[in-house]
């Protein structure tokens, strides 16, 4: 079996109908494009249909909280690219980094994490992953980013650090 795409990568458009009025991607539409580029990232490359494993194992992710960074604007009619990543796990919680960044890849537009938990539907009682799940998680967590639950901002830091010494490289 071939290996998992642990960062997948999709490229957006960003509309008008998402923007403010100066052009810019409206900020609680980030969200929406980050957890959309998200599930299209589950299903096509590790055939997880949220909504099938929720009905099967009657449980499912909640998200528990977001950290964001909006650093430089997502402009109406361009395109971004979107990647996201699992950067922790436990039991019954994970934690997605998602980046945005300009049509090049080398500029970073926007970083999330989203801590979510498993929960049992429908009381949303606290529940563990499943062992093959806990496989799956096991194999999809990246390597080289060392979560810290206060480190968001040094992580955004490290980000731009690492992009913009690969502009220098270019």
């Amino acid at each position: 079996m071939s290996a998992l795409i642990k960062t997948p990568e999709t490229t957006r458009r960003i509309y008008f109908q998402d923007c403010d009025m100066l052009g810019h991607l409206n900020n609680s539409r980030y969200l929406d494009y980050f957890l959309n580029a998200r599930e299209d990232h589950t299903t096509a490359h590790y055939s997880l249909n949220m909504g099938e494993l929720a009905r099967e194992q009657s449980a499912a992710w909640v998200v528990t909280k977001h950290h964001i960074s909006y650093l430089k604007p997502a402009r109406q009619g361009t395109e971004v690219r979107i990647s996201s990543q699992l950067i922790h796990f436990d039991n019954s919680n994970l934690v997605v980094e998602m980046q945005m960044r300009d049509e090049t890849g080398t500029r970073l537009l926007a970083l999330l994490w989203s801590e979510l938990t498993f929960v049992t539907m429908p009381a949303g009682t606290r529940t563990d992953h499943a062992n093959a799940m806990m496989d799956l998680l096991e194999e999809l967590d990246v390597d080289g980013v060392d979560y810290d639950p206060d480190g968001f901002d040094e992580r955004v830091k490290t980000v731009r650090q690492q992009l913009k010494a690969l502009r220098r490289e270019s």
